[in-house]
């Protein structure tokens, strides 16, 4: 933190819970940073909905990081937990690492429909999801940014999110 010139991180997630430590143990490493001041907030990321209560009992758990989009909602019991729980949800992969663009994409007809590119209706379907999911797609230009963004202004009919819900894999 000193080369960075912070005297705190705002957010820092347990990547994969090591299954050889007890979660007690690991989140207690997090906890016993956040008591020192060194991290203010504590994410989880690839968990269950079991890890993420047995991770509770330790510490106050901030947000949810797991693969998750239009094409992978596997994880929505995941993702309905942390809502409940008042937890951020990021999805990583949001656009699933280009799949759902480009010319064969499944979401062509709907992004035509509303004038749109298929990156904006899959993260326009994620912000339809819940209100807790904060998706940050990778962003290579000033371009995608401003595609990125715009998507925030789809506002996709009922009928179109349950059709888009079914392209689950």
């Amino acid at each position: 933190m000193m080369t960075l010139g912070i005297d705190h991180e705002d957010l820092v997630f347990l990547h994969r819970i090591d299954s050889h430590f007890p979660i007690a143990e690991q989140v207690g490493e997090l906890k016993k940073m956040q008591n020192e001041g060194k991290i203010r907030h504590i994410g989880l990321s690839q968990v269950t909905v079991d890890q993420i209560k047995e991770a509770q009992k330790y510490a106050k758990i901030d947000a949810i990081e797991n693969l998750y989009n239009v094409g992978n909602h596997q994880d929505d019991d995941v993702v309905d937990y942390a809502a409940d729980q008042h937890m951020a949800f990021l999805p990583w992969f949001p656009l699933d690492t280009g799949k759902l663009v480009g010319a064969d994409s499944p979401l062509s007809a709907i992004a035509k429909k509303y004038g749109v590119s298929e990156a904006q209706i899959a993260l326009a379907w994620l912000l339809k999801r819940s209100p807790n999911i904060l998706p940050i797609p990778g962003t290579s230009s000033i371009q995608h940014l401003e595609d990125n963004v715009a998507a925030t202004n789809v506002e996709l009919s009922d009928d179109d999110f349950k059709a888009l819900s079914n392209l689950n894999n």
